[in-house]
């Protein structure tokens, strides 16, 4: 019997034996541009008031929502970039079933490690929060001071009310797991078909792409919420099983982030003073044009597709709470079978239709 080599050992492993988180979370750090300038004080208070927007968002976040009466309400992590690199990474281990630690993983993980580490830099100046349902007895809600600060001042917005609306729609996101167990495990398993290894052959994979790129009206296209774009390209370079993993992942994406939309904007002014501003600076950010290399950069890293899943999925919580109410809307959370289908996000009257009759 031929001897095993560490390569061997490594093809066999799960997705995240492949990366060595520990190694990814180093080199982000090292790669990490700073963050705005600002005083100590100026830090800890904006620290200091994140921690308490994120309990303050909890109340509104239920009462507009209607979920998660009487669970607990965890403490947020508060971090700055390199603290939201090394949290980031742990959880990436944690959801392919790495070791966070990197002890487990073998030589061909480095480059790997070092590729997800530049990715992880990039991200760390964008990210302005982030709920992790993968790590903590009731996940971890992830805000990033430097980021929210940088963006506060560079939109003229008021910081309290700006900090209160990001908080707003993370917290969203918690009271989605936290009221749906189930979904932690939906989104974990999805991953776990895209890494899966499929025995099928090169032809069948370049017969796909040819396809995909022939059917293409506008080759350039970059909006990965669409057969377009690189996720168009990425879904045509893989077998059925994880076509319709990745779909899965898309369709629960822009469910969760345009439902956290809806929730920052429903609960209004009251709430939240400058509300209307925030929304309309805001939206005008995210339509703003990179340059070239930064475009390249976010198509490849799916974050033109992530744009494209705020709008799409808030028109359809739009349309879905405005029919039938935000009781019959949350429907949808009761399990895999109640969430809409790939072409239901733009044709809302049919998740109604097929799902509450």
């Amino acid at each position: 019997m031929a001897e095993k080599t560490p390569q061997d050992d490594e093809a066999s492993a799960p997705l995240g034996g492949a990366v060595d988180w520990s190694l990814a979370a180093k080199a982000g750090i090292k790669l990490a541009r700073g963050g705005p300038a600002m005083s100590r004080y100026t830090a800890e208070t904006a620290t200091a008031e994140l921690a308490e927007a994120s309990k303050r968002a909890e109340l509104p976040v239920r009462e507009v929502t209607g979920l998660a009466d009487g669970l607990p309400v965890p403490a947020a992590d508060v971090l700055d970039r390199a603290g939201w690199i090394t949290a980031a990474s742990r959880s990436m281990a944690h959801l392919t079933g790495a070791d966070p630690d990197g002890s487990g993983n073998l030589i061909v993980g480095k480059p790997a490690g070092l590729q997800a580490g530049a990715m992880l830099a990039y991200l760390s100046s964008a990210i302005l929060g982030q709920y992790d349902p993968f790590t903590g007895e009731h996940g971890t809600l992830l805000l990033v001071t430097p980021n929210i600060v940088s963006v506060e001042r560079s939109l003229r917005l008021n910081p309290s009310d700006f900090r209160l609306w990001v908080c707003l729609h993370e917290v969203t996101h918690r009271v989605q797991f936290s009221s749906s167990p189930w979904l932690a495990e939906y989104m974990k398993e999805s991953v776990e078909t895209l890494g899966a290894t499929v025995d099928e052959s090169m032809t069948d994979v370049v017969g796909r792409l040819a396809a995909e790129l022939r059917s293409r009206k506008e080759p350039d296209s970059s909006d990965g919420a669409t057969a377009g774009g690189i996720i168009g390209l990425l879904r045509a370079s893989q077998a059925e099983p994880q076509r319709d993993a990745l779909d899965r992942m898309l369709v629960l994406g822009t469910l969760l982030e345009g439902h956290a939309d809806h929730v920052m904007d429903a609960v209004g002014p009251a709430v939240v003073p400058s509300v209307a501003t925030i929304r309309a600076a805001f939206d005008k950010r995210r339509q703003r044009k990179s340059n070239p290399v930064q475009r390249i950069i976010k198509m490849l890293l799916g974050m033109d597709a992530k744009m494209a899943q705020y709008v799409r999925g808030k028109a359809f919580v739009d349309a879905v709470v405005l029919k039938v109410g935000m009781e019959q809307f949350n429907t949808i959370w009761t399990g895999p079978e109640a969430l809409p289908l790939l072409d239901e996000i733009d044709n809302p009257d049919a998740w109604v239709k097929r799902v509450l009759g």
